[in-house]
């Protein structure tokens, strides 16, 4: 793998994945976007950041709901009607976002489909990090001192968004092993050994 190297993950949610991919930005010493990725398109684009935010990671047609339930405020600059603000807008300015960070130099993305967005790098590696329902329930339970039938409303949710989002975006199963380079049981190996299984993957990639 020649060039910058970029790992892109997607996760199920309550596996670990943005963990895990903190620890191996920190075990190889480079930048890690997640949250920050709304926050530069806004500051790219000019439009608000919860713009961004009702859309992140969600069903395309939720943002026209929350416009439908008057979720928006008319007395910004914009006017959230205008078809600058449709999902896919907003995903395509998130998207050039994604390119920028990955010109700049090597790092982690969590989410966003940037493994789809950079589909044509070839040191863009991509990874999925799954793990068994009952143990994404104990730790979304613990996490956030949910009961456990709430912390499996919040999985099921949060799953079910993901999914759909990838799935319109990207055109492939959000869950499938055959849409990634690697993907990753995190509730099997625990969240050290698979970042050290992930460090380790890098390394037979490079050689």
């Amino acid at each position: 793998m020649a060039g910058n190297l970029i790992i892109a993950i997607n996760r199920q949610y309550g596996s670990g994945g943005k963990e895990i991919g903190t620890k191996i930005a920190q075990a190889l010493d480079i930048p890690i976007y997640d949250q920050e990725i709304p926050e530069l398109a806004s500051k790219k684009s000019g439009i608000r950041k919860d713009y961004f935010e009702k859309v992140d990671e969600k069903p395309t047609d939720s943002f026209l709901y929350a416009l439908a339930m008057n979720t928006f405020s008319m007395n910004g600059t914009m006017n959230p009607f205008d078809n600058t603000l449709s999902s896919d807008r907003l995903f395509n300015l998130q998207a050039e976002v994604v390119k920028d960070i990955a010109k700049e130099g090597p790092c982690v993305i969590i989410g966003r489909c940037a493994e789809y967005i950079l589909r044509e790098e070839a040191n863009c590696l991509s990874i999925f990090i799954c793990s068994p329902l009952e143990k994404r329930i104990e730790r979304i339970t613990r996490l956030y001192n949910l009961t456990p039938k709430e912390a499996q409303k919040r999985i099921t949710s949060t799953d079910k968004k993901r999914e759909s989002y990838y799935g319109y975006y990207a055109g492939k199963d959000w869950a499938s092993c055959a849409s990634y380079d690697l993907s990753v049981d995190a509730g099997v190996l625990g969240v050290d050994k698979a970042v050290e299984l992930i460090k380790k993957y890098i390394e037979l990639r490079r050689n």
